[in-house]
This record gives C-alpha cells, structure tokens and sequence, in this order.
C-alpha cells in the first residue's frame, strides 16, 4: 500500500471507491425496481442496472471480508461484539424503523396481526433489502467456527453452494447460498486483491485495456440472458469484483470521484437508511408527473435515495436524541472502551 492509497492511516481509498460503486449500484437497483413496479413497465434504467448484477453483491461480500484475517483469531467475546452483535444490533433497529413506518400500508393487505408475524419472522428470514445486513454477521460467525477446517475445503463448499444455484423461498437460505463464497474469498484472497490494485496502479493503460475488454464481455453475457447460468454467474462475479478493484484503483490516484469515495465510507449508513428518501421521492415523482421520462424518474430517486440517507446521517449522528442510529451505545457491549461507531465493511 502506497501513502497515495491511504488516508489518516486507516482507510484504504481504492477500498472505499470499491464500497461506494457498489452502494450506488444498490440503491439504483432498489430504486429502479420500485418505479418500475409502480408504473407497470420497464425503464432504460433497468438495463444500467442489470449490467451490475453479475459483480454488484458478489463485490460487496467480497470486500467485507478483505480485512477478516486481521480480526478472525481475536478472543471471541471481542469478536462477537465488534463483528456479530454489531451488525445485529443495527439489523434489529433498523428492522423496527422499517416495518414501523411501513406498518400501516401492511396492514391493509394482511391486517395488524399479519404485520406482527411478518416482524417476528424476520428474525428467522431478513426482510426486504435488510438481508445484508442480516447476512454479514452469519457469515462472520461461520468464518471463525469454521477456522480450524482447511481453507480449500470451506471454500470448495461455497462455491459448490453458488454454482447449484439452489431455489428457496427463504431469503436467508438463497443469499446465504450465493454470497457465501465471495465472503470468504475476500478473507482468503485478500492479498492477490491488494496486489491486483497495486497492479493497476502501476500499468493504467494495460488495466484500462482489460477493463474494456470486461466491459464488453460483461455485457454480453447480461444481455444474451447467460449471467445466471451455473458456473458462469461465479466465474462472472470473480471478474467483475476484479474490475471494480481495478477502476476504483486507478480512480483513488486523483480526488476527481471523490463523492463515490465518500459514498464508500458511509456505505452502510447509506444501507440503512436510503428506503426511506427513496419512497418518499418515487411517490412524489409519479404522483405530480413532473417528471415525464419515467427512467429520469428512477435515476432522480437513485440520487434521493443516496444523498437522502447521508443527510439523515449528518443530521442524526452526533444528537444525544437519536446518535444511538449509527452509534452502538456503551451500554450494548460486551467489551468496555469507547463505543464503537458504525464501521465500514472491514
């Protein structure tokens, strides 16, 4: 790592770029697939973000288990407190923000009861787009129950589990199935990945040429429909995770996308945060009109739902009234110290 990639000592900036195109490509997806529910018909923003489907969440796992060699043989009460019960911490509150405010428009197709058995399963199966958050702390226990096994074998098992494309009705089951793999290769080949940024740093135009060449083969296997298929969703996730290493490794060499950088630093509060702005903005546009192209509609929540969770964010974080949003209290852990901030995907 050069002293160009490394900010206050701590953060890797090719690795922010990397969270940051991925929560974008999340909240597109989201959005995109909201509006197009709401007015009936695809948009030309369904296929921006259909091109990310190969490598968008197989990035996002992948990266959050980049930095698990450093903490995996730590004791195991500092480990299921800074990498299980954190994530369950905010998975458990965010979850009652959301079926809170969602709870009335639940009720009316499956009555109050309804609305309190689907809160009581999602304990069982994460609701909605919350089962990252959900997955993150499953995959962290896993990972160090399954330390004393050799590496091959658990990840032989993922990408076995990947590539069966197993079907189930259970969230928690399908994701866990497909994302499992990329987790632990990010754990396991972390340092082929930082010298596959270095790489890219070192020869732009030799990576810039690769890039291209993904670009097209990556949509060409979106478009023919073959992106799903067995073992090419798998060997497509592995590539498409090494080209946004790549793209976000050549653009931490100037400040120019500094905004996608700063996405990636807030990207799980951005995660948790941007249904909210997002529905509101997407009622908004499609009930005025104002807005006639309905795929500007969907780019234009994508942006509310980005810049929405930030200020939500900036506006929260440091209030005595509601910083426990993105703050853990002192009170909800099992170490003592100073609490422990809602951290990147580390």
């Amino acid at each position: 790592m050069t002293n160009a990639t490394v900010r206050g000592g701590t953060r890797i900036d090719w690795v922010d770029y990397a969270k940051g195109f991925c929560i974008i490509f999340v909240v597109g997806w989201h959005s995109t697939l909201g509006v197009e529910a709401a007015i009936g018909e695809r948009t030309w923003m369904h296929w921006a973000v259909s091109y990310t489907t190969p490598f968008r969440m197989p990035d996002f796992f992948l990266i959050s288990g980049l930095f698990l060699a450093r903490v995996i043989d730590r004791d195991w009460r500092t480990y299921l407190d800074r990498r299980v019960l954190h994530f369950v911490y905010f998975y458990v509150l965010w979850l009652t923000i959301q079926i809170g405010i969602k709870a009335p428009l639940f009720a009316q197709d499956i009555g109050w009861s309804g609305v309190a058995r689907l809160y009581l399963l999602s304990y069982i199966d994460p609701f909605g787009d919350m089962w990252f958050i959900y997955l993150l702390p499953v995959f962290f226990l896993l990972a160090k129950l399954l330390r004393p096994l050799p590496a091959w074998s658990v990840l032989a098992a993922g990408a076995a589990l990947e590539i069966a494309h197993i079907d189930s009705q259970w969230t928690l089951v399908l994701e866990f199935c497909r994302r499992f793999v990329f987790f632990y290769s990010g754990y396991l080949f972390a340092a082929y990945f930082f010298r596959l940024a270095a790489g890219a740093q070192a020869r732009p135009l030799l990576a810039l040429g690769g890039l291209g060449a993904w670009a097209i083969l990556n949509g060409y296997f979106v478009v023919m429909g073959w992106s799903a298929l067995p073992f090419v969703s798998l060997a497509l996730g592995y590539v498409g995770v090494a080209a946004v290493v790549s793209v976000s490794a050549l653009m931490a060499r100037s400040n120019l996308f500094a905004p996608v950088r700063y996405c990636g630093e807030k990207s799980l509060q951005i995660y948790l945060g941007f249904f909210l702005p997002m529905a509101l903005t997407r009622m908004a546009l499609i009930k005025s009109g104002l807005v006639p192209d309905n795929g500007t509609v969907a780019l234009i929540v994508t942006a509310a739902g980005l810049v929405g969770a930030l200020v939500m964010y900036w506006a929260m974080r440091d209030t005595k009234l509601l910083g426990f949003l993105y703050e853990r209290p002192q009170a909800l852990r099992l170490e003592g110290g100073r609490a422990l901030k809602l951290a990147p995907a580390e």
